[in-house]
């Protein structure tokens, strides 16, 4: 990536422009100071040297009443010698109490970019296109060296690191080290998720009042309560309006989201890396370097979450091929696996077209219950006297890939290896954790506890055609130190879970592993560096996954979002569905079925057929389109769809969750569209609702479809169809 050094020294003005996707960042780096940023949100195009150092001057802010006597200078990463008085960018200090507030002065300046887009500069300005911003900066009494990096991505995605460098004598202890990115006044309403087990990614608003509004996960893992993506937008902003800048700590261990607003108004939104209590000590020459933090602006959520998914899908890591129809046995057998039922279900899925089948928890060791065989990862003799052979076998000869669960980072006391290695058990103050479903964490830090998980995974791999791993993590960390001295480990068992991903994908290509942590409690962007789809929920309930379905995708993508198709009767909520309503709702992310198929009718097992042949058939479109979530009608009535890139084509599903107090519903708008094309709106629907539409509106299209062009399905917009609780319909566009 080329470079163009700045030039940044004292009294001198230094102005930085990266713009691409219609995002514009300007950067300052005046006077050898830490970079800050005089704009974030939409393009600035032709923006010139003076216009720039102007624009730089008109968002300075002022001095207030018994403020400091000069203007506060809000850094990336924010210095309390400046005057600001909210998070510090820093929090750490030597033994003898410096080196907390230090005074960091650019040492060095680049901005990168790709060939094709080349750097240009303008007097004081260096324009660039999608690019970077690395600079070093140190502070020679407190003994620090500082590096952040900054880069506007193609996408319009903004996303930030720094690195302390400990260059003293002495240890230094760090807490944090904490990005920020600014937001406008008009910015006043907050927005996150929040949730708990089976219902993760529940949205939450409020007032963005003076103060801070502060999300920790102090879980060790990213948590179904995760704030996600925290937004702070303009008043009333949906899915289709209104300006939202939002941000994400790329971390799946203890993180820090938060949006602040100080006394005097300014106003930022931020992350790092939640560092426990002495777990960042630097020895000399040390360093550490932060999570990722992405930041997102885009008029309404729906064009925040563009931004994410357009980067993830640009990525040469990101899956290419069609995503498998997959199906999973837990929800089927449960612990019990006998060889007879498990082919008689790969039977059953080939008919059906599944292309994945995979074997969960349950094949290994002393494995019968939850209680006990975590960490002995061997292929159980009293289960399976044949080894897995005999089922790998079956399934891939009938043309289905195989895969297997493991939960690498978790050990039962009772298994051979919890009572051979004792120490390898995260623990602090030579006390046992409590438990948190009969399991506790196995120190993947520890060199040796690492190997023993690692080689065991690649002897079952090496020994068998699999070729894919669901990976779980079904406990929060608690008490997670390191023996003997129980020092804090959060941060390495991070680090040392990505480590083993990313090997076992480089020993095996074309291994795919999917990030499931009691459901839906690892996803970020950083897991999804390692891993090829997350698990949305262990609540497979349709009427609960709409919500979640709705709010994961502000991150994900649908092809890397797991969404199954399961029993009628929730094995977490105990409600009753349709198939209908259950394969409607899992067709919109990576499809797969969780459901004993022996127990379905030939009626059920036709329909579900349908439905397979459905995905199948639209699946190109449905993971390569823009999401498109409309601002509700009603709160009884979702509509939700893709667009495919060129806009030529697009499916949306018109999905009643309850009944409206209004009847009918009325004009149901569309979103996303050409305005100037028409298109043939047809109904697709692989299965009827169950309760039908007895009076279709008007409009409603036949066989040969409605024709309307986009402006007018956008502008104007359709009558809703009447749909009872519960039911789908599916709407197929076309430029016919």
């Amino acid at each position: 990536m080329p470079s163009h050094a700045l030039t940044t020294g004292s009294g001198q003005d230094c102005q930085v422009h990266l713009t691409s996707g219609g995002v514009s960042l300007l950067l300052d780096l005046s006077d050898a100071r830490l970079p800050s940023i005089a704009h974030w949100g939409a393009a600035l195009p032709d923006l010139d040297a003076d216009e720039a150092a102007t624009l730089v001057l008109a968002t300075t802010y002022g001095r207030g009443g018994n403020d400091v006597d000069v203007p506060v200078r809000v850094a990336v990463l924010p210095e309390h010698h400046a005057g600001w008085s909210g998070r510090p960018g820093i929090s750490g200090s030597r033994d003898d109490g410096s080196g907390w507030s230090p005074r960091f002065t650019v040492t060095a300046a680049e901005a990168r970019t790709d060939e094709a887009a080349g750097a240009t500069a303008y007097g004081t300005l260096t324009t660039l296109g999608a690019g970077a911003l690395h600079v070093t900066a140190r502070d020679d009494e407190a003994r620090l060296t500082l590096t952040i990096e900054i880069e506007l991505l193609a996408t319009g995605l903004v996303r930030t690191r720094a690195m302390l460098t400990n260059d003293g004598d002495t240890d230094y202890a760090l807490d944090e080290l904490a990005l920020t990115l600014p937001v406008p006044n008009q910015a006043n309403e907050i927005h996150d998720l929040a949730g708990h087990w089976g219902t993760e990614r529940a949205p939450q608003r409020k007032e963005f009042t003076v103060g801070q509004h502060l999300r920790e996960g102090r879980k060790g893992r990213t948590g179904a309560d995760a704030a996600y993506v925290l937004s702070a937008g303009t008043k009333g902003f949906g899915f289709r309006h209104g300006e939202v800048w939002g941000v994400h700590t790329a971390w799946s261990g203890n993180h820090r989201h938060w949006a602040e607003r100080l006394f005097n108004g300014r106003t930022v939104i931020g992350g790092s890396e939640l560092l426990l209590p002495g777990e960042m000590r630097l020895a000399t020459g040390e360093s550490y370097c932060s999570p990722w933090i992405f930041g997102a602006y885009g008029d309404g959520l729906d064009a925040q979450a563009a931004r994410f998914h357009g980067w993830l899908r640009s990525r040469p890591t990101h899956p290419q091929s069609d995503r498998k129809v997959t199906l999973n046995v837990w929800e089927a057998v449960y612990f019990d696996h006998d060889l007879a039922r498990l082919t008689d279900l790969a039977d059953r899925a080939a008919a059906l077209g599944v292309e994945r089948y995979v074997l969960d928890d349950g094949w290994f060791g002393a494995r019968r219950d939850d209680h006990a065989g975590l960490g002995d990862w061997v292929v159980s003799p009293d289960m399976w006297p044949d080894g897995l052979g005999p089922l790998v076998d079956h399934v891939t000869g009938l043309g289905m890939e195989f895969g297997i669960w493991f939960e690498p980072e978790m050990v039962n006391l009772n298994s051979d290896v919890a009572r051979a290695h004792p120490e390898w058990i995260m623990a602090t103050g030579n006390r046992i954790p409590v438990e948190s479903r009969h399991q506790q964490v196995l120190n993947l830090g520890i060199p040796q506890a690492y190997a023993h998980v690692r080689d065991q995974m690649v002897a079952l791999l090496e020994t068998y055609a699999i070729g894919y791993i669901k990976w779980d993590h079904n406990r929060d960390l608690v008490d997670a130190g390191t023996a003997p001295s129980g020092r804090a480990g959060v941060h390495e068992q991070t680090l040392a879970a990505y480590r083993l991903m990313a090997e076992l994908k480089d020993r095996f290509p074309g291994l795919e592993i999917e990030a499931c942590s009691s459901g839906g409690s690892r996803v970020d962007l950083a897991v999804l560096e390692h891993t090829d789809r997350i698990w949305t929920s262990d609540c497979i309930d349709p009427l609960e996954r709409q919500v979640m379905h709705r709010w994961t995708q502000q991150l994900v993508p649908p092809e890397l979002m797991g969404s199954h198709i399961a029993s009628g009767a929730s094995h977490t909520t105990g409600r009753m569905h349709t198939l209908h309503f259950r394969a409607g709702t899992a067709v919109w992310g990576h499809l797969g079925i969780e459901w004993d198929l022996a127990r379905a009718s030939d009626a059920e097992l036709a329909e579900l057929g349908d439905w397979v042949r459905f995905y199948k058939h639209h699946r190109e479109l449905l993971h390569s389109g823009a999401v498109v979530r409309l601002d509700d009608v009603v709160p009884e009535l979702h509509v939700h769809g893709v667009v495919s890139p060129t806009q030529n084509e697009a499916l949306f599903a018109v999905v009643s969750t309850g009944r409206a107090i209004v009847d009918p519903i009325g004009r149901m708008r569309l979103a996303g569209l050409d305005p100037d094309r028409r298109y043939r709106v047809r109904d697709v629907t692989p299965s009827r609702p169950p309760h039908g539409m007895p009076q279709p509106p008007a409009w409603w299209p036949g066989d040969e479809g409605a024709l309307l062009r986009g402006r007018s399905l956008q502008q104007v917009g359709v009558e809703a169809p009447a749909l009872s609780p519960d039911e789908i319909v599916i709407l197929h566009l076309t430029t016919d």
